[in-house]
């Protein structure tokens, strides 16, 4: 409990995270912040108004018990902390690195109405962290092992959260990954310099810890299908979670050219494939003196950092809307700022030019201006006549948004898919299939991390509940 009065706590100014130099940083991997030491964790977790009704948890997507970790954080009791952590979230060392905290939690904090709000996020890697480094982590007690074979069909962060709750309920769980390392999208398509593949590693390793079976370089859909599961290999319900990795594009001239990328192409190959320590490892990736980045979301901003980190002298952010329309993280708009990215706002692509050797040499773009909300509730981009420029690049990657695989929707007899090739799901990820649930990618056609989490949590729960009742 903190002895101090509310008064006092809220004369404490938020504390920020140990960090890279940005000049350093801009030109190697390593991971950018280096979260808070304990006299940090301390102080801000001070800050905490221990609020009666601590809204925070309604914030929270996996209602994670914020107020009873950060008070055992107030006690230094870091281990307990991550424990509490991890009743509602088997993935804290990742969601304290990669979670939109500022949107969620730490949005309704009872501090941030009047001061800036607890760190939640940063006091939550803080402790998963301390949990890793002082070998302190057990695997939680399964109380009951249940009859029952579950499915869990890729290992992205819904799916590792399904499984993950499974096992603690007691069932034989196996995860099918079509890729040859667990992960997705916490591995293809966020770089080493926000998530560290140890982190992402020994994350996967706790949960295999549970007893969860893993098969990598398995595509359901060509290995074996979703029904071949039920059938063939005998399992009770099957969760699908295979993202969304099918890069939309923008329909514009000269996008076949060579130096164009979609943003998953050139995540992935940096990614998982490692090209950013070619020749060491196989996998080349060409890369011009000047990038234009397409978009305005995280992909967008991971594609430019990465860029830069390539060795791009200029690296551009080009976005149709202002600034303050990005969807993209504050703290990662922050840190590109800071290594010196090039922000072109309320610019829209036109078209791609080509050296006449089908090389990229430019980018044709118009100015924009915004004009009237969209459906999305964002104000419209509208083209300002006669403001047409070239920009010089010889790299263009574009981060527009992006599709599920259709594999298992086209391989799953009467499975229901909306316009977009989305998985069709009710309140509690139910497909209209019995016994198939779904979540993440597959369902929201691109999210966060956490929301997929938070679908893979709901299912989990679902089909427990779906097993019980048939077992009756």
């Amino acid at each position: 409990m903190n002895t101090m009065k509310a008064s006092e706590r809220m004369k404490i100014p938020r504390q920020h995270s140990i960090e890279q130099n940005a000049e350093k940083r801009s030109h190697n991997f390593e991971e950018v912040s280096l979260g808070l030491d304990e006299v940090l964790a301390l102080t801000e977790a001070s800050r905490c108004l221990e609020c009666k009704d601590p809204i925070c948890m309604e914030g929270c997507p996996v209602n994670v018990d914020i107020k009873s970790f950060v008070q055992l954080v107030n006690e230094k009791k870091f281990v307990d902390a991550v424990k509490k952590i991890r009743e509602s979230n088997f993935l804290p060392a990742i969601c304290g690195r990669v979670c939109p905290q500022e949107e969620q939690c730490e949005n309704v904090c009872t501090l941030g109405k009047k001061h800036d709000p607890v760190a939640i996020g940063k006091l939550e890697r803080f402790v998963a962290d301390y949990e890793m480094k002082s070998g302190q982590f057990t695997i939680p007690q399964i109380e009951t092992k249940r009859e029952g074979k579950v499915a869990v069909v890729g290992s992205g962060p819904s799916g590792l959260t399904c499984a993950a709750e499974l096992a603690k309920y007691g069932y034989a769980v196996t995860l099918f990954e079509a890729l040859h390392e667990v992960g997705g999208v916490l591995r293809y398509g966020i770089p080493e310099f926000r998530l560290p593949r140890t982190i992402l590693d020994i994350e996967v390793e706790r949960i295999q810890a549970l007893g969860v079976k893993i098969y990598t370089n398995f595509v359901i859909g060509r290995t074996a299908t979703v029904d071949e599961l039920f059938k063939e290999w005998g399992f009770s319900a099957v969760f699908l979670g295979t993202g969304a990795g099918t890069p939309h594009f923008m329909g514009i001239p000269g996008e076949s050219l060579n130096g164009v990328y979609s943003a998953n192409e050139f995540l992935t190959r940096v990614n998982l494939m490692k090209a950013y320590k070619f020749p060491e490892y196989d996998t080349p990736i060409r890369l011009g003196k000047n990038v234009a980045v397409i978009g305005g979301g995280n992909t967008a901003m991971d594609g430019v950092r990465t860029s830069k980190r390539l060795g791009a002298e200029k690296a551009y952010l080009v976005y149709r809307r202002s600034r303050a329309e990005m969807p993209a993280r504050l703290e990662e708009v922050h840190h590109a700022e800071e290594e010196g990215i090039e922000f072109l706002m309320l610019t829209n692509p036109t078209k791609i030019l080509s050296d006449g050797n089908n090389n990229v040499v430019g980018m044709e773009c118009q100015k924009m201006e915004l004009g009237e909300p969209d459906a999305s509730g964002r104000r419209k981009p509208v083209p300002i006549s006669g403001s047409e420029f070239v920009l010089e690049v010889q790299t263009v990657i574009e981060a527009v948004g992006q599709a599920p695989n259709p594999i298992i929707q086209a391989t799953t007899p009467g499975l229901e898919t909306s316009k977009r090739s989305t998985v069709v799901v009710g309140e509690k990820q139910q497909t209209n299939r019995p016994g198939i649930f779904a979540g993440g990618d597959l369902t929201r056609g691109g999210a966060t991390v956490i929301l997929a989490m938070r679908d893979g949590k709901e299912a989990a729960a679902a089909i427990h509940g779906y097993l019980l009742e048939r077992s009756k």
